[in-house]
């Protein structure tokens, strides 16, 4: 298996979100991660910087099982009728590096939205770099016994 990642330009990123019900929180979370298209890699969590190079993917072109590393806002929680959502956004500079932002709690999805792309555009404007483009997703749901929301981006 070839590994890609720290910068290399032919580097790849994969944004996604999912939700997940089930039996108990923690297999709600893998529910949430299997509708989010990363639930059959080992993640590893990784801060919020989006490599120099990289291109967006439509999914993860990884063999399942292999290594995975993820930025990711998620939230679980077991109280009816409670709305949780997670928010993922990756600033695109005009060079250098990207940034990744990420929000996991109960704001409404337009508010998480927008939380996580202005997290995003000032990060960038902090490394004073030109803000090409936002990219973000946004997963949201009321919950009903075990359930997890997660937005993440994949890279490798």
């Amino acid at each position: 298996m070839k590994t890609r990642i720290s910068g290399l330009p032919e580097g790849k990123y994969f944004i996604c979100a999912g939700k997940g019900r089930a039996k108990t929180l923690l297999t709600s979370f893998d529910a949430a991660l299997l509708d989010a298209g990363v639930g059959n890699y080992n993640l590893l969590k990784v801060s919020s910087i989006l490599p120099e190079g990289f291109k967006e993917a439509p999914k993860v072109e990884l063999p399942e099982g292999s290594l995975l590393p993820i930025a990711y806002g998620a939230v679980s929680d077991f109280e009816d009728g409670k709305r949780i959502t997670a928010a993922i956004a990756v600033g695109i500079p005009d060079r250098g590096v990207g940034v990744i932002m990420e929000y996991s709690g109960a704001l409404p999805e337009d508010e998480a939205k927008e939380k996580v792309e202005a997290m995003a555009r000032e990060a960038l404007e902090l490394r004073g770099v030109k803000v090409l483009e936002i990219k973000s997703k946004v997963v949201s749901t009321i919950v009903k016994g075990p359930t997890t929301v997660f937005a993440g981006v994949a890279l490798w």
